[in-house]
């Protein structure tokens, strides 16, 4: 029999080259290891320095390891969508590795799954966009265009296995060559083996859907419901303001000791600087949950801080009338059982423009909020603050006070000096910020006992070591990204009672994001049974109060 093909037809078949299952294999394979992991390699280079060798045989390790998954996934049917997926997977990641020296971790992915459209539009730039087309794009474009080769099942298992077993082979033999340098290197570097790609992002991957899948049936589980005010009947309303701050690190407030003027108007006012003070996290969907949480960092998981009631509850348990105003991507849970306003979205020019405010349009409604308080009140202001990597929104051109600032999302296109320009008008528009809050509520200490707290919830990287923004693994994370601000004002009535000199010497002492939750309670005088004064930074400084 005859079988006739239409022409063009076959003519589009023949431009198609044939390449088999396995050599597809190799391909893919090598090209992942070559042109996605060159952070992955910068660091080998470094931590395998003086030790002769060792890096052709890694290399000649992991090319037969990769090229071995790479031919025991390469299934009929699933070969070609499998190998798109690992290629772009590892363009995506090996941008954000390679251009600012983040790690694709458990608590970055669940920082992404949590972002905002706006947030992500300052990460997705026109180089990112190149990069991917360059080593995503046109390399899957190659793959879905080959045709691929695949012998009969028992053939294919044969020649599959007649490579994997000494492609297997030489990647044991290589690692037992080198086993002591892998052992010690991957101890005493973890940010190592987490910055191989395709590999750690996957892993990461599949270990946060993993806690996301067990986490959905939790039940919150009440916490300090025998709290109670303890203050004297017929006292002013106590207010307490609580800024939680964004991405601010304490090495470029000048209340540290930065020698640049970035906090002229706190340092006029009469605050306490606690100069010590050690974050949770690197990130905010780790940070913020855990500043108010009952439990300390140590002690501290996503799930007991999605299971357990946190400090709004308990004092709301003990009366307070509670509220949550945020200008960021959200509370994180904190926020689910008070009273929340999302700020955002708000169709304001004057603050807001592609879904995101400059903090100015929360101190639009300080005031008007303060004049209608009338009972014991906490306010937490969660901020949109020093968020990269677009740090140039972040203020008024009237706080653009340090010049050249970089302009751009992209902040490896900018000089150093730029990045710090830019990341430093951030912190002296904070400075504005929380002092005309102590102001507002100093303005009304006649009617209201104000008080103002402010946490940043982590730090920030600015191309120190080749690393920018933040979400470090916190073992290994640089100081810049824990090391966090922590500013205190105190209204008339506890500065009358405060002992001044007891409180500067708590000041120059360790804190942390553990010190919130048990020096709120101290300050609204509520009394219960999980507060523990030990991390109350005043209960040294002010008399017991009585249950």
């Amino acid at each position: 029999m005859t079988t006739f093909t239409d022409g063009p037809t076959a003519a589009r078949q023949n431009l198609r080259p044939t390449i088999g299952a396995v050599s597809l294999s190799f391909v893919v394979a090598l090209f992942l290891l070559a042109t996605a992991n060159r952070s992955f390699w910068d660091k080998t280079a470094i931590y395998f320095s003086g030790t002769v060798g060792a890096m052709p045989v890694l290399a000649l390790g992991l090319a037969a390891l990769f090229s071995a998954i790479c031919i025991a996934v390469s299934i009929r049917f699933l070969t070609k969508p499998l190998f798109i997926f690992l290629i772009l997977t590892s363009a995506v990641a090996s941008w954000f590795m390679d251009r600012f020296g983040v790690l694709v971790s458990v608590e970055m992915i669940r920082n992404a799954a949590e972002t905002t459209r706006a947030e992500a539009s300052n990460l997705i730039t026109p180089a990112l966009a190149w990069h991917v087309v360059k080593f995503g794009l046109l390399p899957t474009l190659a793959v879905a265009w080959v045709r691929v080769e695949h012998r009969p099942f028992i053939a294919k298992a044969r020649r599959n296995a007649a490579f994997l077993v000494p492609l297997l082979l030489i990647a044991a033999v290589a690692a037992s060559m080198q086993m002591r340098l892998l052992i010690i290197t991957s101890r005493e570097h973890r940010d190592w083996l987490a910055s191989l790609n395709p590999v750690a992002p996957i892993v990461s991957a599949v270990r946060y859907a993993s806690s996301t899948k067990a986490e959905k049936n939790i039940v919150v589980q009440t916490l300090g419901a025998d709290a109670h005010l303890v203050a004297a009947a017929g006292r002013r309303p106590r207010v307490l303001v609580v800024v939680a701050g964004e991405t601010a690190r304490a090495d470029n407030f000048s209340l540290g000791g930065y020698p640049r003027p970035t906090n002229p108007e706190l340092a006029a006012r009469d605050i306490t600087y606690f100069a010590q003070t050690e974050s949770c996290g690197t990130a905010t969907a780790v940070s913020l949950p855990c500043m108010f949480s009952v439990y300390d960092r140590d002690s501290y998981s996503h799930r007991k801080g999605l299971q357990t009631e946190n400090l709004l509850d308990v004092l709301s348990h003990a009366g307070l009338a509670i509220e949550w105003w945020d200008n960021n991507t959200g509370s994180k849970g904190i926020a689910d059982r008070v009273t929340y306003h999302s700020l955002p979205a708000s169709p304001d020019p004057r603050f807001c423009t592609d879904g995101e405010c400059q903090d100015g349009i929360l101190l639009e409604r300080l005031v008007p909020w303060l004049d209608g308080v009338t009972t014991d009140s906490v306010l937490v202001i969660h901020q949109l603050g020093s968020h990269g990597p677009a740090y140039y929104e972040r203020y008024p051109d009237a706080y653009r006070r340090f010049k050249p600032d970089c302009r751009t999302p992209d902040v490896a296109d900018c000089s150093a000096e730029e990045i710090v320009n830019a990341y430093d008008n951030t912190i002296a528009y904070t400075d504005h910020f929380l002092s005309t809050i102590i102001d507002a509520l100093k303005a009304r200490e006649g009617r209201l006992d104000g008080t103002m707290i402010y946490m940043s919830d982590h730090g920030e990287s600015l191309g120190e070591n080749g690393l920018y923004l933040h979400g470090a693994p916190y073992l290994i994370a640089p100081k810049q990204q824990t090391h966090v601000p922590f500013v205190l004002w105190l209204g008339a009535q506890d500065r009358a009672t405060v002992n001044t000199a007891c409180l500067r010497q708590r000041a120059g002492e360790p804190a942390s994001h553990d010190n919130l939750f048990h020096t709120v309670l101290g300050l609204m005088s509520v009394a219960t049974t999980v507060y523990d004064p030990a991390l109350d930074v005043l209960s040294g400084c002010r008399p017991a109060p009585s249950t």
